[in-house]
């Protein structure tokens, strides 16, 4: 084992950061609250994965809705996709699924932008109603959907109609 492994192995040993999974490790957080540490983060595990791999990831399915809070939902197989190849990782109980897809639909985009087209694709067409659109619009600020509208243009023909009431104001 190198300089670095044995760094890294007596950092883990005093409890200042704490293996994940090979070649990935965090910072552990204390929380208050629980009167525990807090779990890894799966969305800081992807993405610390995408910068070492030079991917470009956006979460997908149940997670990006997840997080836009248009779902309660948590799923146990966290799905993201990049411009990588198709991948998993086990990470404890839970499972990081990375899906390729082309990188037109998510490279060059902001994170926000990609997000909330990854959103109204996971939807479909039929479910995207005003509730669904006010809660987007409320969520961007005038920058993002500035930007959002901007980066849209390679969007589905579909959702074009649908980002642009996302964006007024």
């Amino acid at each position: 084992m190198g300089t670095v492994g044995k760094s890294l192995e007596r950092l883990a040993a005093a409890g200042k950061i704490r293996r994940v999974m090979r070649g990935v490790y965090d910072r552990p957080r204390y929380s208050e609250l629980l009167q525990e540490y807090e779990a890894p983060s799966p969305v800081g595990i992807a993405e610390a994965l995408a910068r070492n791999y030079h991917w470009t990831i956006v979460p997908s399915g149940q997670i990006v809705l997840n997080q836009l809070g248009l779902s309660t939902q948590v799923p146990a197989a966290w799905t993201f996709v990049s411009d990588g190849p198709y991948k998993s990782y086990q990470m404890g109980g839970i499972t990081l699924r990375f899906k390729h897809s082309t990188n037109k639909n998510i490279s060059g985009m902001s994170l926000k932008s990609a997000m909330v087209i990854r959103a109204l694709k996971e939807l479909g067409q039929d479910e995207v109603q005003e509730d669904v659109i006010a809660k987007l619009r409320s969520q961007l600020t005038h920058d993002e959907k500035q930007r959002l509208y901007c980066e849209s243009q390679r969007a589905t023909a579909w959702m074009r109609p649908v980002i642009k009431k996302i964006c007024e104001e």
